[in-house]
This record gives structure tokens, sequence and C-alpha cells, in this order.
């Protein structure tokens, strides 16, 4: 018999500026840290485990146009209208605009280092 995948267990942004990636997560996304995290990442307490973490060897930002190019990355929220205006207010730039899906609100944006996130919810 054969093993299957369960689901995603751990996702991770690299980023050239881990803390000031942090910060943006905590500040605009009212994520808070985990207990432990190792040395090279900020591990939020999310589920599934969510952080942002230092480049591994031999990555560059800079080969293509945006970061995660590629991959679609989507967060759940309790109201994604009010993480929509919050950000906005904020000044963080938002790339596809708040519309209805079959996941509820969502809306895309600009996150840590030009990585492009989307909000559903609400």
């Amino acid at each position: 018999m054969s093993v299957a995948i369960e689901s995603p267990d751990f996702i991770a942004l690299q980023v050239h500026d881990v803390e000031a990636a942090a910060a943006f997560c905590e500040q605009h996304l009212g994520l808070r840290r985990a207990e432990v995290s190792p040395p090279h990442a900020v591990v939020f307490a999310t589920e599934p485990a969510f952080a942002v973490r230092a480049l591994l060897p031999g990555v560059s930002l800079a080969d293509g146009a945006r970061p995660g190019l590629g991959v679609v990355l989507w967060f759940r929220t309790s109201d994604a209208v009010r993480l929509h205006d919050q950000l906005v207010a904020a000044g963080v730039q938002i790339v596809e605009p708040l519309t209805d899906s079959p996941f509820g609100p969502k809306f895309s944006f600009e996150g840590p280092e030009g990585y492009v996130l989307t909000a559903h919810g609400g």
C-alpha cells in the first residue's frame, strides 16, 4: 500500500531580512510568534505552521520578477473586508482588488519582500 501526502504542514517564505518580514506579519497581519523558532527563522503560531526564514544557500530572490512567482498562497481571515481596509490604511500595496469568490471575499496584497499573498474569508 502506498503512502499519501495528507496536507500542507509547514509553509515558509525565504527572505533577505527575517526580522523586517516578521515585523510586517505581526504589524499588518496580526500573526503571533510561536514559542520556539530556529535561529534562521521566525515561526508563527498558525495551523499549518507558517514562517519567514533566511535564504537557503544558492537562493537568489533577484532571479525572478517577484519572489514566489507561480505559487499562490492564501490566508484565511475572519473578515477579509476589514483586513483589506486596514492594509490600505497602512499603505500596503493591494495587487488584486477585493472581490467575491467561492471562499468568501478575497484580495491579494504585497507582503514581505514583494511576495503576493491572498486573504479570504468573512
